[in-house]
């Protein structure tokens, strides 16, 4: 795969992340494991707001990111917006990789089946929602990682392997 289709996108959402008075612990889990697999990334941080998720996915897919990662903002509150933002924005569903993400630590931590996030492509980029605690981005990120490189050829419309 070329470098330019190894470039990805790290996307906090989060209120009080954004507004400063709460670093961002997720964010820099997830950036560091996709550079260390070869990934070129830029991180961002957004409020738990639609437009902002919406125009941050979107600057991301825009700029020609092969992997968009979104962490936070998957819950119940009232705030957690994330999935209906990236819905909006996908072409197709790929439903596995969310399925696999919630199923993966349930039996350990029953709270992961209430993660709403949403998995898919838009264009030639893969978006997947995760849940926004560290643990979930350190636990997610292997399985995201083992596909994407695969998804990214895909869409650019490389033969199965």
């Amino acid at each position: 795969m070329e470098h330019a289709e190894r470039s990805a996108a790290m996307i906090t959402v989060s209120d009080r992340s954004a507004e400063g008075s709460r670093e961002d612990r997720s964010g820099p889990i997830g950036a560091r494991l996709l550079e260390q697999d070869g990934w070129s990334v830029t991180a961002v941080v957004v409020p738990d707001e639609a437009q902002a998720i919406t125009t941050a996915i979107l600057t991301a897919a825009e700029r020609g990111d092969a992997l968009i990662v979104t962490s936070g903002g998957t819950g119940l509150g009232p705030r957690d917006v994330t999935p209906e933002a990236t819905l909006q924005l996908l072409d197709r569903e790929v439903p596995g990789i969310a399925e696999r993400l919630r199923a993966m630590v349930a039996d350990q931590l029953p709270a992961s089946m209430l993660s709403r996030g949403v998995a898919g492509v838009r264009g030639r980029s893969l978006i997947v929602n995760v849940a926004g605690s560290p643990g979930a981005v350190q636990d997610g990120m292997p399985v995201i990682l083992a596909v994407a490189s695969h998804v990214a050829d895909q869409v650019r419309g490389g033969d199965h392997r």
